[in-house]
């Protein structure tokens, strides 16, 4: 999955080496500060798509002997470092503004510098709006994380834009740097987000409580009467699901039967969603040992499915 995504983020790359440009000749043309920094800001973007770039690259790779499970797991870390990168871009854009308050600086040619950020602002809007479009219909944290970072940027040069309108219209310069400093605190917001969510993978946090709830649902329809399941666990790996449980059968079942009455469970989970890797651990539901309270209440679960086993 990941090397058909890959060519999304050499979308982002180019989207990115284009805005460099006209954004800088925004900046170079007018002097505004709040242009510079939607300039050094879409650098950022640059280095954010190609990390993206790299981390789909590595995370297509199969599973291996010191990779058992695969690795999409890079993803995290690449949102992680992403959202890293708009922090540094949100502290730059807030700090130039404090510095453009204290030493202001005349503005040319706002018009034209106005259109030429406009047009740049529309490309990351598109590309944006794709990349996170395709990054949640594939769970991929890195599309999204670089869509965010992007959609960040399309707000940094909104702000910019509406402060150098008002800075047309009012003759006060001064609202350039102060519009400056608001987009600034935005993104900052947004980085930590991604940081956030990027830790939370690294961590193996668990499936969403709606996505557990419909989990459960479905391994409960799919048992017949006197079956039960307990011990559920999940985790996200990049694009990755993963679960596991117990499955509780009758002590006298084959291990035949057993073992298909496992695969019907999977078969009916792999349906409802697609890609998920489930890992199935068969106990007797009619002995004490498969009732390890102690870790049940560990997972939230503080009452028996079935009651006590006879």
């Amino acid at each position: 999955m990941s090397r058909s995504l890959q060519r999304y983020a050499l979308l982002s790359i180019a989207a990115a080496v284009v805005t460099i440009g006209m954004k800088a000749a925004a900046y170079l043309v007018t002097g505004s500060v709040g242009l510079l920094s939607d300039a050094l800001e879409s650098g950022v973007n640059l280095l954010a798509a190609v990390t993206a770039y790299l981390s789909l690259i590595y995370a297509a790779r199969p599973a291996d002997q010191t990779h058992t499970y695969g690795h999409e797991k890079i993803e995290f870390f690449a949102s992680g470092l992403e959202g890293m990168f708009i922090l540094l871009a949100g502290v730059g854009t807030a700090a130039y503004g404090f510095e453009r308050i204290r030493s202001p600086q005349p503005l040319e040619s706002l018009e034209l510098g106005t259109a030429i950020a406009l047009a740049a602002t529309v490309v990351n809007l598109v590309v944006a709006r794709t990349l996170l479009r395709v990054g949640r219909a594939h769970n991929s944290i890195v599309l999204q994380a670089d869509g965010h970072h992007l959609m960040a940027d399309v707000f940094t040069s909104a702000g910019i834009l509406v402060g150098l309108a008002l800075v047309s219209l009012t003759g006060y310069a001064i609202l350039d740097p102060i519009l400056a400093i608001v987009v600034g605190l935005n993104i900052l917001a947004t980085g930590v987000g991604l940081m956030r969510r990027s830790f939370n993978g690294l961590m193996d946090h668990a499936l969403p409580p709606e996505e557990q709830k419909k989990l459960r649902e479905t391994i409960r329809a799919a048992l017949p009467v006197g079956m039960d399941f307990h011990a559920l666990r999940t985790r996200q790996a990049g694009a990755k699901t993963f679960a596991e449980f117990h499955l509780l059968v009758s002590g006298e079942m084959s291990v035949r039967e057993a073992h298909e009455y496992a695969h019907r469970v999977e078969d009916r989970l792999c349906d409802v969603m697609p890609g998920i890797t489930v890992t199935i651990h068969v106990e007797p539901i009619d002995d004490a040992s498969s009732w390890e309270s102690v870790e049940l209440a560990r997972l939230g679960e503080t009452t028996l499915p079935t009651g006590p086993p006879p």
